[in-house]
């Protein structure tokens, strides 16, 4: 960023300790700016008054958690657009997601802020904490008045990445749905007791480049490049639960000897407690994918497994153990791989102890056609494919509401959702209700892991009473971040899933400006 005006934090430090010194006031701005606009110039302007020299700060593309696609601009060009205006004296790029460490970094004598945020409120409460921050170095924080805009809702009405019927279907969903409302049971969930129960599995991401046919044999010959692993099955559904619930237990089973314990341990998340069982003869579950590099293209897969059902006593053990902790949860997640591990008398128990039971069947390359979600014969919610569900029903010839309430009315279940890939979601609720929304992902880079994300989101939303047409479009948001993420490597996050929903919902506001009408959830 060759300009005189932008500077690292660093070098910013002894420059700011110059002006104060010499009792020149500085003042600070702060944010993504991704579409500079009229409301920013102004805002700029009405703020380098406030003082004798403004510094603004933008944040890093990494930590703009605002979807697919955003930001508009990446970090470099939104600090040299910045850096274009006369209003600003200097530019940077903030090393972290809020202003609060840049605050206490640079010491400004005024933060200033859009009249937008005047009551110190946004949708994930880095406004309060950078007030916090302002007033802890004896500075002062003033809200600018005149024209208000949005980035997010500037790109969503000119530069939108969806078709037409996704644009229609937000700005319709938008006007019944402040974000608050539709993130109110999310937060709600912060206090839940919740258990995920299921097969550990261990995903290995082996990556190659293919160099050519064998010269002997009708073989793709590839060069090995290296590997990763990651916390799949239950663990992956225990990680995303812990980023909406405080206590997560996950009920699990590793091979003998406890195999791989210290791996898994390692990828569970601080809040996520493992209650590990052991299963003879057999090794912890690892799938591991062989992939071509360049392309991300999977080639094929290996499984280390032993899918047999457990012996008599290890299944005592299991149903034991289960009865034993299931009154303490109010929300149980289960995540079916068909491997073995949840047995008849363990499902049994599970549909009859749990307050509120959520369940998986997956439908895979080791148990297609058998690990069906009419071995559950009762749940409150359940989250499937549609390919499942179309297995469920034995039949291609149900429409997608025929299928759905198929499998209602056979677990005797109130809510079912099922997903869609590209087409979106289609969720039911007794008796006749169904809610539709579509795919919001404009970027796949492995679709593994994707299910279980929806699952787990979902489940806590309809655990604590969310509307029912928000429950689809929450699937399909964590559907659409879960699907740029490959395999396992990470979880869905509380705070960028919150910035999305946000974004999303931003419409064009009035030119006059208004203070922010945010509430907090109870």
């Amino acid at each position: 960023m060759a300009n005189a005006k932008i500077h690292s934090l660093p070098e910013l430090v002894p420059l700011l300790d110059r002006y104060r010194a010499d009792g020149r006031r500085i003042v600070h701005c702060h944010g993504v700016f991704d579409l500079l606009h009229i409301g920013h110039v102004r805002h700029f302007e009405q703020a380098r008054k406030l003082g004798d020299v403004l510094v603004v700060t933008l944040t890093p593309d990494r930590f703009v958690n605002k979807g697919a696609g955003r930001p508009a601009f990446t970090e470099t060009l939104r600090a040299e657009f910045l850096a274009s205006l006369s209003s600003i004296d200097y530019v940077a790029v903030n090393h972290w997601p809020t202003a609060v460490d840049t605050i206490h970094l640079l010491r400004p004598h005024v933060f200033a802020k859009g009249s937008e945020f005047r009551n110190l409120q946004d949708t994930i409460g880095h406004v309060s904490k950078e007030g916090e921050a302002v007033r802890s170095i004896g500075g002062e924080i003033v809200f600018t008045e005149d024209i208000v805009y949005s980035s997010s809702a500037l790109i969503n009405q000119y530069m939108s990445q969806y078709p037409d019927h996704v644009r229609d279907f937000l700005g319709d969903f938008a006007a019944r749905y402040p974000a608050e409302d539709v993130l109110a049971a999310l937060r709600a969930a912060e206090s839940l007791k919740v258990l995920v129960v299921g097969e550990t599995i261990i995903d290995e991401y082996a990556y190659c480049e293919a160099i050519g046919k064998s010269g002997k044999e009708p073989v793709l010959a590839t060069r090995y490049l290296g590997v990763d692993r990651f916390g799949g099955g239950v663990l992956a559904c225990a990680n995303h639960a812990a980023s909406f619930a405080e206590r997560v237990d996950v009920f699990t089973m590793l091979g003998e000897g406890m195999d791989q314990e210290d791996f898994v341990r390692g990828v569970l998340k601080p809040n996520v407690t493992p209650i590990f069982l052991e299963k003879k003869n057999s090794p912890t579950i690892v799938k591991q994918r062989f992939v071509e590099k360049y392309l991300s293209q999977k080639m094929f897969e290996v499984y280390r497994i032993n899918d047999e059902a457990l012996d008599e006593a290890a299944d005592a053990d299991l149903c034991a153990r289960l009865r034993a902790v299931l009154p303490q949860y109010d929300v149980v997640i289960v995540a079916d791989y068909g491997h073995g591990m949840l047995t008849r008398g363990a499902i049994d128990i599970l549909c009859r102890h749990s307050k509120f039971l959520a369940v998986n069947t997956q439908s895979n390359a080791g148990n297609h056609g058998f690990n069906m979600i009419s071995k559950y014969p009762r749940a409150d919610y359940v989250c499937l494919a549609q390919r499942e569900i179309a297995l469920e029903t034995r039949t291609h010839h149900l429409t997608a509401d025929d299928m759905v309430r198929h499998v209602s009315d056979r677990l005797h279940c109130p809510k079912v959702m099922m997903t869609q890939g590209s087409a979106g979601t289609l969720y039911h609720t007794a008796p006749a209700g169904f809610h539709r929304a579509p795919a919001f992902a404009t970027k796949v880079v492995d679709r593994v892991g994707a299910g279980d994300a929806v699952l787990c989101v979902t489940a806590l939303a309809v655990a604590m009473g969310a509307p029912a047409d928000v429950v689809p479009f929450l699937g399909n948001v964590v559907g659409a971040e879960a699907v740029t993420i490959l395999g396992n490597q990470r979880a869905i996050e509380r705070i960028p899933l919150y910035r999305h929903v946000e974004c999303l919902l931003k419409v064009h506001k009035s030119e006059k400006p208004e203070p922010a009408r945010y509430k907090m959830a109870g």
